[in-house]
Protein backbone atom coordinates (compact mmCIF):
# COMPACT_ATOMS: atom_id res chain seq x y z
CA UNK A 1 0.00 0.00 0.00
CA UNK A 2 1.11 3.73 -0.82
CA UNK A 3 -0.43 5.43 2.40
CA UNK A 4 2.06 6.11 4.97
CA UNK A 5 -0.41 6.68 7.72
CA UNK A 6 -3.31 4.08 8.75
CA UNK A 7 -4.83 2.87 5.69
CA UNK A 8 -8.40 4.04 4.96
CA UNK A 9 -9.27 0.86 3.53
CA UNK A 10 -8.19 -2.88 3.31
CA UNK A 11 -8.06 -4.81 -0.10
CA UNK A 12 -9.56 -8.19 0.86
CA UNK A 13 -8.72 -10.85 -1.86
CA UNK A 14 -10.85 -14.49 -1.64
CA UNK A 15 -9.41 -17.37 -3.04
CA UNK A 16 -11.97 -20.06 -3.59
CA UNK A 17 -15.75 -19.45 -3.60
CA UNK A 18 -17.22 -22.35 -2.51
CA UNK A 19 -19.73 -23.13 0.11
CA UNK A 20 -17.38 -21.02 2.91
CA UNK A 21 -16.06 -18.35 0.52
CA UNK A 22 -20.26 -17.67 -0.55
CA UNK A 23 -20.88 -17.28 3.28
CA UNK A 24 -17.65 -14.82 3.75
CA UNK A 25 -18.85 -13.12 1.04
CA UNK A 26 -22.58 -12.56 2.15
CA UNK A 27 -21.43 -11.81 5.86
CA UNK A 28 -18.66 -9.30 4.27
CA UNK A 29 -21.40 -7.69 2.23
CA UNK A 30 -23.93 -7.43 4.50
CA UNK A 31 -22.33 -6.26 7.55
CA UNK A 32 -19.73 -4.24 5.60
CA UNK A 33 -20.44 -0.88 8.28
CA UNK A 34 -20.35 -2.70 11.07
CA UNK A 35 -17.38 -5.35 10.72
CA UNK A 36 -15.44 -1.93 9.36
CA UNK A 37 -16.09 -0.24 12.56
CA UNK A 38 -15.04 -3.22 14.92
CA UNK A 39 -11.84 -3.70 12.32
CA UNK A 40 -11.52 0.29 12.23
CA UNK A 41 -10.65 0.73 8.81
CA UNK A 42 -12.89 0.13 5.94
CA UNK A 43 -13.08 -4.01 4.63
CA UNK A 44 -13.39 -3.79 0.98
CA UNK A 45 -13.48 -6.75 -1.55
CA UNK A 46 -11.34 -6.44 -3.89
CA UNK A 47 -11.27 -9.65 -5.96
CA UNK A 48 -12.55 -13.67 -5.64
CA UNK A 49 -10.48 -16.47 -7.31
CA UNK A 50 -11.80 -18.89 -8.61
CA UNK A 51 -11.91 -21.69 -10.91
CA UNK A 52 -14.18 -21.35 -13.29
CA UNK A 53 -16.24 -18.35 -14.45
CA UNK A 54 -18.73 -20.89 -15.70
CA UNK A 55 -19.98 -22.33 -12.51
CA UNK A 56 -23.14 -20.75 -11.36
CA UNK A 57 -23.03 -19.28 -8.30
CA UNK A 58 -24.88 -17.58 -5.71
CA UNK A 59 -26.53 -14.17 -6.85
CA UNK A 60 -25.25 -12.77 -3.11
CA UNK A 61 -21.07 -13.19 -4.84
CA UNK A 62 -20.33 -10.04 -7.33
CA UNK A 63 -19.62 -11.16 -10.85
CA UNK A 64 -17.25 -8.31 -11.86
CA UNK A 65 -15.06 -9.41 -8.93
CA UNK A 66 -14.55 -13.08 -10.32
CA UNK A 67 -11.20 -14.03 -12.04
CA UNK A 68 -9.51 -17.32 -12.63
CA UNK A 69 -6.00 -15.64 -12.00
CA UNK A 70 -5.21 -16.30 -8.28
CA UNK A 71 -2.13 -14.54 -8.74
CA UNK A 72 -3.55 -11.36 -9.63
CA UNK A 73 -5.97 -11.64 -6.64
CA UNK A 74 -2.97 -12.16 -4.37
CA UNK A 75 -1.03 -9.39 -5.95
CA UNK A 76 -3.55 -6.72 -5.62
CA UNK A 77 -4.66 -7.49 -1.93
CA UNK A 78 -3.74 -6.14 1.68
CA UNK A 79 -5.18 -9.66 3.04
CA UNK A 80 -5.99 -12.97 1.61
CA UNK A 81 -8.53 -15.18 2.75
CA UNK A 82 -7.34 -18.34 1.83
CA UNK A 83 -10.44 -21.23 1.30
CA UNK A 84 -8.99 -23.56 -1.22
CA UNK A 85 -9.23 -27.25 -0.99
CA UNK A 86 -5.74 -29.49 -0.79
CA UNK A 87 -2.43 -28.49 -0.44
CA UNK A 88 -1.90 -27.13 -3.95
CA UNK A 89 -2.41 -24.55 -5.56
CA UNK A 90 -3.04 -23.04 -1.94
CA UNK A 91 0.36 -23.42 -0.63
CA UNK A 92 2.27 -21.43 -3.48
CA UNK A 93 -0.13 -18.83 -3.16
CA UNK A 94 0.21 -18.72 0.34
CA UNK A 95 3.69 -18.20 0.24
CA UNK A 96 3.83 -15.49 -2.55
CA UNK A 97 1.34 -13.49 -0.31
CA UNK A 98 3.47 -13.72 2.94
CA UNK A 99 6.42 -13.42 1.37
CA UNK A 100 5.55 -10.04 -0.08
CA UNK A 101 4.09 -9.32 3.29
CA UNK A 102 0.70 -9.66 2.69
CA UNK A 103 -1.36 -11.16 5.97
CA UNK A 104 -3.27 -14.22 5.15
CA UNK A 105 -6.36 -15.70 6.70
CA UNK A 106 -6.42 -19.74 6.33
CA UNK A 107 -9.15 -22.37 6.71
CA UNK A 108 -7.37 -24.58 5.00
CA UNK A 109 -6.01 -27.32 7.73
CA UNK A 110 -4.08 -29.29 4.60
CA UNK A 111 -1.85 -26.33 3.85
CA UNK A 112 -0.81 -25.69 7.68
CA UNK A 113 -0.31 -29.08 9.13
CA UNK A 114 2.02 -30.24 6.37
CA UNK A 115 3.44 -26.76 5.36
CA UNK A 116 3.03 -24.43 8.19
CA UNK A 117 6.40 -23.89 9.67
CA UNK A 118 7.41 -22.43 6.30
CA UNK A 119 4.65 -19.90 5.89
CA UNK A 120 5.37 -19.12 9.22
CA UNK A 121 8.95 -18.39 9.01
CA UNK A 122 8.14 -16.30 5.58
CA UNK A 123 5.43 -14.20 7.26
CA UNK A 124 7.69 -13.64 9.84
CA UNK A 125 10.62 -12.10 8.25
CA UNK A 126 8.32 -10.13 5.80
CA UNK A 127 5.85 -8.75 8.91
CA UNK A 128 3.16 -10.50 7.67
CA UNK A 129 0.04 -12.48 9.88
CA UNK A 130 -0.89 -15.93 9.35
CA UNK A 131 -4.46 -16.59 10.88
CA UNK A 132 -6.41 -19.90 10.90
CA UNK A 133 -9.34 -20.13 13.03
CA UNK A 134 -11.05 -21.56 10.54
CA UNK A 135 -8.89 -24.55 10.00
CA UNK A 136 -9.50 -26.22 13.46
CA UNK A 137 -13.62 -26.82 14.52
CA UNK A 138 -14.84 -24.55 12.36
CA UNK A 139 -16.85 -21.64 14.42
CA UNK A 140 -15.49 -22.88 17.51
CA UNK A 141 -12.84 -20.24 18.93
CA UNK A 142 -10.57 -23.22 20.35
CA UNK A 143 -7.19 -21.85 17.96
CA UNK A 144 -7.64 -18.05 19.98
CA UNK A 145 -8.07 -19.47 23.23
CA UNK A 146 -5.36 -21.72 23.04
CA UNK A 147 -2.38 -18.92 21.54
CA UNK A 148 -4.38 -15.87 23.33
CA UNK A 149 -5.98 -16.64 26.10
CA UNK A 150 -3.93 -19.24 27.99
CA UNK A 151 -0.56 -17.72 26.85
CA UNK A 152 -0.17 -17.27 30.24
CA UNK A 153 -0.67 -21.07 31.31
CA UNK A 154 0.64 -24.26 31.11
CA UNK A 155 -1.21 -26.79 29.11
CA UNK A 156 -0.64 -30.57 29.86
CA UNK A 157 -3.41 -32.15 27.61
CA UNK A 158 -5.87 -31.70 24.56
CA UNK A 159 -8.37 -33.63 24.11
CA UNK A 160 -11.01 -33.01 21.28
CA UNK A 161 -14.21 -34.08 18.84
CA UNK A 162 -12.66 -32.13 15.54
CA UNK A 163 -14.41 -34.17 12.54
CA UNK A 164 -18.23 -33.54 12.75
CA UNK A 165 -18.98 -36.43 10.20
CA UNK A 166 -17.25 -39.54 12.38
CA UNK A 167 -18.92 -38.05 15.30
CA UNK A 168 -22.50 -37.33 13.68
CA UNK A 169 -21.73 -41.46 12.54
CA UNK A 170 -20.62 -42.96 15.84
CA UNK A 171 -23.81 -40.94 17.22
CA UNK A 172 -25.77 -42.55 14.89
CA UNK A 173 -24.68 -45.71 15.52
CA UNK A 174 -25.15 -45.52 19.43
CA UNK A 175 -28.36 -43.81 19.08
CA UNK A 176 -30.23 -46.76 16.72
CA UNK A 177 -27.05 -49.55 16.96
CA UNK A 178 -26.89 -49.37 12.96
CA UNK A 179 -24.19 -50.76 11.06
CA UNK A 180 -21.34 -48.08 10.07
CA UNK A 181 -22.12 -48.53 6.59
CA UNK A 182 -25.63 -48.11 6.91
CA UNK A 183 -25.04 -45.03 8.88
CA UNK A 184 -22.10 -43.40 6.59
CA UNK A 185 -24.72 -44.26 3.72
CA UNK A 186 -27.00 -41.65 5.42
CA UNK A 187 -24.36 -39.41 6.25
CA UNK A 188 -23.97 -39.13 2.78
CA UNK A 189 -27.22 -38.04 1.80
CA UNK A 190 -27.37 -35.58 4.46
CA UNK A 191 -24.29 -33.78 3.25
CA UNK A 192 -22.55 -34.57 6.45
CA UNK A 193 -20.07 -36.65 4.78
CA UNK A 194 -18.49 -36.18 1.08
CA UNK A 195 -18.86 -38.65 -1.83
CA UNK A 196 -15.14 -40.32 -0.90
CA UNK A 197 -14.90 -39.78 2.81
CA UNK A 198 -11.76 -41.71 3.74
CA UNK A 199 -10.29 -38.80 4.82
CA UNK A 200 -13.19 -38.04 7.21
CA UNK A 201 -13.42 -42.16 8.65
CA UNK A 202 -10.06 -42.85 8.23
CA UNK A 203 -9.08 -39.75 10.60
CA UNK A 204 -6.64 -38.15 8.23
CA UNK A 205 -8.89 -34.81 8.81
CA UNK A 206 -8.70 -35.23 12.58
CA UNK A 207 -4.88 -35.71 12.32
CA UNK A 208 -4.02 -32.72 10.22
CA UNK A 209 -6.31 -30.23 13.37
CA UNK A 210 -4.40 -32.72 16.05
CA UNK A 211 -1.38 -31.47 14.40
CA UNK A 212 -2.32 -27.48 14.57
CA UNK A 213 -3.46 -27.82 17.99
CA UNK A 214 -0.75 -29.71 19.19
CA UNK A 215 1.59 -27.02 18.05
CA UNK A 216 -0.02 -24.19 19.34
CA UNK A 217 -0.96 -26.10 22.72
CA UNK A 218 3.09 -26.95 23.15
CA UNK A 219 4.95 -24.40 21.40
CA UNK A 220 6.24 -26.82 19.37
CA UNK A 221 6.24 -27.93 15.96
CA UNK A 222 3.90 -30.77 14.88
CA UNK A 223 2.95 -32.14 11.85
CA UNK A 224 0.29 -34.43 10.24
CA UNK A 225 2.92 -37.32 9.38
CA UNK A 226 3.90 -36.96 13.37
CA UNK A 227 0.26 -38.73 14.20
CA UNK A 228 -0.34 -42.42 14.11
CA UNK A 229 -3.93 -42.42 13.06
CA UNK A 230 -6.96 -45.23 13.44
CA UNK A 231 -10.21 -44.66 12.19
CA UNK A 232 -13.58 -45.68 12.46
CA UNK A 233 -14.06 -47.99 10.13
CA UNK A 234 -13.76 -51.12 12.20
CA UNK A 235 -16.54 -50.09 14.66
CA UNK A 236 -19.12 -51.88 15.10
CA UNK A 237 -22.64 -52.11 17.21
CA UNK A 238 -21.35 -54.70 19.69
CA UNK A 239 -18.48 -52.71 20.38
CA UNK A 240 -20.63 -49.68 21.21
CA UNK A 241 -23.09 -52.07 22.83
CA UNK A 242 -19.89 -53.35 25.09
CA UNK A 243 -18.88 -49.71 25.90
CA UNK A 244 -22.17 -48.73 26.63
CA UNK A 245 -22.76 -51.71 29.36
CA UNK A 246 -19.46 -50.33 31.06
CA UNK A 247 -20.49 -47.03 31.27
CA UNK A 248 -18.86 -45.21 28.22
CA UNK A 249 -19.58 -43.82 24.72
CA UNK A 250 -17.40 -44.41 21.99
CA UNK A 251 -15.92 -40.78 20.01
CA UNK A 252 -13.14 -40.26 17.47
CA UNK A 253 -10.31 -38.35 19.28
CA UNK A 254 -7.62 -36.04 18.63
CA UNK A 255 -5.14 -36.23 21.61
CA UNK A 256 -2.39 -34.31 22.39
CA UNK A 257 -0.21 -34.84 25.93
CA UNK A 258 2.84 -34.57 27.38
CA UNK A 259 4.44 -37.92 27.60
CA UNK A 260 7.38 -39.30 28.50
CA UNK A 261 10.52 -37.07 26.96
CA UNK A 262 8.08 -35.47 24.92
CA UNK A 263 4.51 -34.84 23.31
CA UNK A 264 2.58 -37.49 22.04
CA UNK A 265 -0.34 -36.55 19.62
CA UNK A 266 -2.54 -39.59 18.40
CA UNK A 267 -5.91 -39.84 16.64
CA UNK A 268 -8.28 -42.97 17.43
CA UNK A 269 -11.46 -44.45 18.16
CA UNK A 270 -12.02 -44.10 22.16
CA UNK A 271 -13.97 -44.81 25.15
CA UNK A 272 -14.75 -41.60 26.77
CA UNK A 273 -16.49 -41.85 30.39
CA UNK A 274 -20.15 -40.88 29.88
CA UNK A 275 -20.40 -38.20 32.93
CA UNK A 276 -17.84 -36.67 30.97
CA UNK A 277 -18.15 -33.72 28.61
CA UNK A 278 -17.01 -35.04 25.40
CA UNK A 279 -19.53 -37.57 25.81
CA UNK A 280 -22.29 -35.78 25.47
CA UNK A 281 -21.74 -34.15 22.23
CA UNK A 282 -23.73 -35.62 19.40
CA UNK A 283 -24.62 -35.03 16.38
CA UNK A 284 -22.04 -32.97 13.88
CA UNK A 285 -20.51 -30.60 17.08
CA UNK A 286 -17.17 -30.59 17.56
CA UNK A 287 -15.12 -29.69 20.89
CA UNK A 288 -11.94 -29.76 22.60
CA UNK A 289 -11.23 -30.00 26.30
CA UNK A 290 -7.94 -28.47 27.35
CA UNK A 291 -6.29 -29.22 30.71
CA UNK A 292 -4.32 -26.71 32.04
CA UNK A 293 -1.92 -26.29 35.59
CA UNK A 294 -3.64 -22.80 36.42
CA UNK A 295 -7.13 -22.66 34.67
CA UNK A 296 -7.81 -26.46 35.15
CA UNK A 297 -9.76 -27.94 32.65
CA UNK A 298 -11.63 -25.72 29.56
CA UNK A 299 -13.93 -26.92 27.20
CA UNK A 300 -14.65 -24.79 23.53
CA UNK A 301 -17.63 -26.29 21.84
CA UNK A 302 -19.60 -25.90 18.86
CA UNK A 303 -20.85 -25.96 15.39
CA UNK A 304 -17.31 -27.74 13.48
CA UNK A 305 -18.50 -27.47 9.89
CA UNK A 306 -20.76 -25.85 7.71
CA UNK A 307 -20.48 -22.26 5.59
CA UNK A 308 -21.69 -19.58 8.20
CA UNK A 309 -19.87 -21.29 11.32
CA UNK A 310 -16.95 -21.71 9.34
CA UNK A 311 -17.41 -18.48 7.43
CA UNK A 312 -18.00 -16.78 11.29
CA UNK A 313 -14.28 -17.84 12.15
CA UNK A 314 -12.95 -16.31 8.76
CA UNK A 315 -14.29 -13.09 9.44
CA UNK A 316 -13.05 -13.35 13.52
CA UNK A 317 -9.42 -13.49 11.87
CA UNK A 318 -10.26 -10.58 9.39
CA UNK A 319 -11.12 -8.13 11.47
CA UNK A 320 -8.14 -9.41 13.66
CA UNK A 321 -5.69 -8.72 11.08
CA UNK A 322 -7.09 -5.72 10.22
CA UNK A 323 -7.10 -4.11 13.54
CA UNK A 324 -3.38 -5.06 13.86
CA UNK A 325 -2.65 -3.64 10.49
CA UNK A 326 -4.23 -0.06 11.18
CA UNK A 327 -2.63 -0.22 14.43
CA UNK A 328 0.94 -0.76 13.26
CA UNK A 329 1.12 -3.40 15.29
CA UNK A 330 3.03 -6.68 14.17
CA UNK A 331 0.79 -9.79 14.15
CA UNK A 332 1.32 -13.02 15.85
CA UNK A 333 4.15 -14.91 15.14
CA UNK A 334 4.94 -18.97 15.59
CA UNK A 335 5.94 -20.15 19.08
CA UNK A 336 8.03 -23.23 18.72
CA UNK A 337 10.49 -22.28 21.63
CA UNK A 338 9.82 -25.58 23.35
CA UNK A 339 10.76 -27.61 20.66
CA UNK A 340 9.35 -30.82 22.04
CA UNK A 341 9.93 -33.95 20.20
CA UNK A 342 7.29 -36.13 19.20
CA UNK A 343 7.72 -39.57 21.00
CA UNK A 344 5.90 -42.75 20.59
CA UNK A 345 2.32 -42.76 21.81
CA UNK A 346 2.48 -46.12 22.84
CA UNK A 347 5.20 -44.74 25.63
CA UNK A 348 1.83 -43.33 27.10
CA UNK A 349 -0.26 -45.08 30.00
CA UNK A 350 -3.74 -45.30 29.23
CA UNK A 351 -6.49 -47.73 30.09
CA UNK A 352 -7.96 -50.25 27.19
CA UNK A 353 -11.31 -52.08 27.16
CA UNK A 354 -10.60 -55.83 25.50
CA UNK A 355 -13.19 -57.99 24.52
CA UNK A 356 -12.79 -61.66 24.16
CA UNK A 357 -15.16 -64.69 23.00
CA UNK A 358 -14.08 -67.27 25.52
CA UNK A 359 -15.12 -70.75 25.88
CA UNK A 360 -17.68 -71.71 28.56
CA UNK A 361 -15.80 -73.31 30.78
CA UNK A 362 -14.22 -73.33 34.67
CA UNK A 363 -10.88 -71.66 34.89
CA UNK A 364 -10.65 -69.33 31.83
CA UNK A 365 -11.28 -66.25 33.48
CA UNK A 366 -7.95 -67.56 36.15
CA UNK A 367 -5.77 -68.71 32.77
CA UNK A 368 -6.88 -64.84 31.69
CA UNK A 369 -5.77 -63.19 34.94
CA UNK A 370 -2.32 -64.62 34.64
CA UNK A 371 -1.55 -64.00 31.03
CA UNK A 372 -2.10 -59.95 32.03
CA UNK A 373 -0.55 -60.31 35.12
CA UNK A 374 2.65 -61.35 33.49
CA UNK A 375 3.01 -58.38 32.05
CA UNK A 376 1.85 -56.55 35.04
CA UNK A 377 -1.76 -55.51 33.56
CA UNK A 378 -4.21 -55.34 35.99
CA UNK A 379 -8.02 -55.49 35.22
CA UNK A 380 -10.37 -52.75 36.55
CA UNK A 381 -13.63 -54.20 35.79
CA UNK A 382 -14.62 -57.51 34.29
CA UNK A 383 -18.71 -58.19 32.77
CA UNK A 384 -19.45 -61.54 31.02
CA UNK A 385 -22.12 -62.67 29.01
CA UNK A 386 -22.95 -66.03 27.52
CA UNK A 387 -23.60 -65.55 24.14
CA UNK A 388 -24.15 -69.09 22.80
CA UNK A 389 -24.31 -72.38 24.49
CA UNK A 390 -20.64 -73.43 25.57
CA UNK A 391 -19.51 -69.65 24.46
CA UNK A 392 -19.22 -66.32 26.42
CA UNK A 393 -18.35 -62.87 25.84
CA UNK A 394 -15.82 -61.07 28.07
CA UNK A 395 -15.38 -57.15 28.53
CA UNK A 396 -12.72 -56.05 31.04
CA UNK A 397 -11.14 -52.79 30.93
CA UNK A 398 -8.16 -52.47 32.23
CA UNK A 399 -5.91 -49.79 34.90
CA UNK A 400 -3.63 -47.73 33.12
CA UNK A 401 -0.84 -49.34 31.32
CA UNK A 402 1.50 -48.80 28.32
CA UNK A 403 0.68 -49.90 24.98
CA UNK A 404 3.22 -51.94 24.69
CA UNK A 405 2.15 -54.07 27.72
CA UNK A 406 -0.74 -54.31 26.47
CA UNK A 407 -0.19 -55.84 23.47
CA UNK A 408 2.04 -58.32 24.65
CA UNK A 409 -0.51 -59.44 27.17
CA UNK A 410 -3.48 -59.39 23.95
CA UNK A 411 -0.99 -61.77 21.85
CA UNK A 412 -0.32 -64.22 24.56
CA UNK A 413 -4.23 -64.53 25.86
CA UNK A 414 -5.09 -64.91 22.36
CA UNK A 415 -2.96 -67.75 22.15
CA UNK A 416 -4.70 -69.57 25.21
CA UNK A 417 -6.89 -72.85 24.13
CA UNK A 418 -10.22 -71.31 25.66
CA UNK A 419 -9.90 -67.69 23.83
CA UNK A 420 -11.92 -68.46 20.60
CA UNK A 421 -10.90 -64.91 19.59
CA UNK A 422 -10.02 -61.48 20.77
CA UNK A 423 -12.97 -59.06 18.81
CA UNK A 424 -11.58 -55.60 19.76
CA UNK A 425 -9.23 -53.47 21.22
CA UNK A 426 -9.98 -50.00 22.49
CA UNK A 427 -8.37 -47.00 24.38
CA UNK A 428 -10.07 -45.30 27.42
CA UNK A 429 -9.39 -41.32 27.51
CA UNK A 430 -10.15 -38.34 29.77
CA UNK A 431 -9.85 -40.02 32.82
Amino acid sequence: MSESGPPSRLRVGLLGCGTVGTEVVRLLLAHAEELSQRAGVRLELSGIAVRSLETERDPVVPRELLTTDAEAVVAGSDVVVELLAGVQPARDLLARAVAAGTTVVSGNKAVLATSGPELYEAAEAAGAGVFFEAAVAGAVPVVRGIRESLAGDRITRVLGIVNGTTNFILDEMTREGSDFADVLTRAQELGYAEADPTADVGGHDAAAKAAILASLAFHSRVAQADVPVTGITDITPDDIEAAAAMGYTIKLLAIAERGDGGLAVRVHPALVAHDHPLAGVHGAYNAVVVDAEAAGTLMFYGAGAGGRPTASAVLGDLVSAARLRTSGARPPVESRYAALPVVDPATVSTRYLVRLDVADRPGVLADIARAFAAHDVSVEKLRQVVTREGAAGLVLVTHRQTEAALAAAVADIAELDPVLRVTSVLRVEGS
